[in-house]
Order: C-alpha cells, then sequence, then structure tokens
C-alpha cells in the first residue's frame, strides 16, 4: 500500500487485512517501511533492536503473511535475497545497481517499453509484470575509476583501433507468480 509519510498505520493495516496486530508484526511493517527494500535478515536485524529476541523464522513468518495479505511486496532481483517493500498498490518497477545492489523505484517505464504483456499465457492467470532495470548507482560510478581511452590509432586496420564500450544490456523480466524469465 503506498502510503504519503504521514499516512502510514500499521496497525489499521492489519486490522483491515484481517490479521491480529501483534508486537512481531508492527515491527516487520515498521521496518520494511523504514527502509523500502530490505531483505529479510536486514528487516530482523531491526525487528531485533525495537523488540529484543525475535527468532528468525518468525520474521520469515510475517513477512510472508503481510505479503500474503498485499502489505507487503516481495521482489526479486536476480542474484539477490529477496527484498520488501511496503508499496504494493502499483506496478511500479525497480533500478538495481550491479555493484552494490541498491534498488530504487522507477514510477514508470518511458520510450519504448519491453513486452509487458505475454504473446501466449499458456494458461497461466497472470496477476503481475516486473521490469528490472539494472545499472551503477551513483556511488558506485563515482567509486569506480573510469579507465583510460588509448589515443585514436594511426592505422588502417579498424581492428586495432579503440572502440567505445557497449552499454549494458537493460533486463527484463515477467514475473509469474514468484519467478521471473528473463525477456531478453
Amino acid at each position: 500500500m503506498r502510503e504519503e509519510k504521514g499516512d502510514f498505520d500499521p496497525r489499521a493495516q492489519l486490522r483491515a487485512a484481517g490479521l491480529r496486530v501483534t508486537a512481531p508484526r508492527l515491527a516487520v511493517l515498521n521496518a520494511v517501511a523504514a527502509q523500502p527494500h530490505s531483505d529479510a535478515d536486514s528487516v530482523a536485524v531491526q525487528v531485533r533492536q525495537q523488540l529484543g529476541s525475535v527468532s528468525t523464522q518468525a520474521v520469515y513468518d510475517v513477512l510472508k503473511a503481510c505479503v500474503h495479505a498485499g502489505l507487503l511486496r516481495r521482489i526479486e532481483p536476480a542474484g539477490s535475497p529477496a527484498r520488501f517493500e511496503t508499496r504494493t498498490d502499483d506496478n511500479h518497477h525497480h533500478l538495481v545497481c550491479r555493484q552494490c545492489g541498491s534498488v530504487v523505484d522507477v514510477d514508470c517505464v518511458v520510450g519504448q517499453a519491453p513486452c509487458l504483456e505475454p504473446s501466449d499465457s499458456h494458461g497461466f492467470e497472470i496477476d503481475e509484470a516486473e521490469v528490472v532495470f539494472w545499472g551503477r548507482c551513483v556511488d558506485c560510478q563515482k567509486n569506480t575509476a573510469e579507465p583510460a581511452v588509448a589515443p585514436e590509432a594511426d592505422s588502417q586496420n579498424l581492428d586495432d583501433a579503440p572502440r567505445k564500450p557497449e552499454p549494458a544490456p537493460v533486463r527484463a523480466s515477467h514475473a509469474l507468480g514468484s519467478g521471473a524469465v528473463p525477456l531478453l
């Protein structure tokens, strides 16, 4: 559920979803709201800071219940543990840094969009399409020295001439349930 900062009320959300209001559920929702795109281990650390001793399994159980109730969204960038966020009311997309793994929201796709509806659903009842853009975040770009480009070759042999690096391909995924299949 997408809330404005002052409108976030996890107690009301739990009740509206038919879930009991418990300290672990409140702590998990508050942790994810404070740090969107957190993985379960990061959420567990924050919950323990709030409540003291809470088992990792209890955190996983709360995350699963909140995803099932529609209070949290679970995303699974390739090569990364599942991440959780409170923004569930839209089909927004994500940017993922290949270097540090940071994840940020993208409100919409502009330009030529990748295939968001399959040409054949193969009998699936499709309830979500997920687009993940991959690249390097601003901080990682600053912290990585760019390789020096050699001066242009004076040779007729084009194989020896320096070339501009090719941009990394944009990868899109189409999520069917919890698995994602690359659309490259």
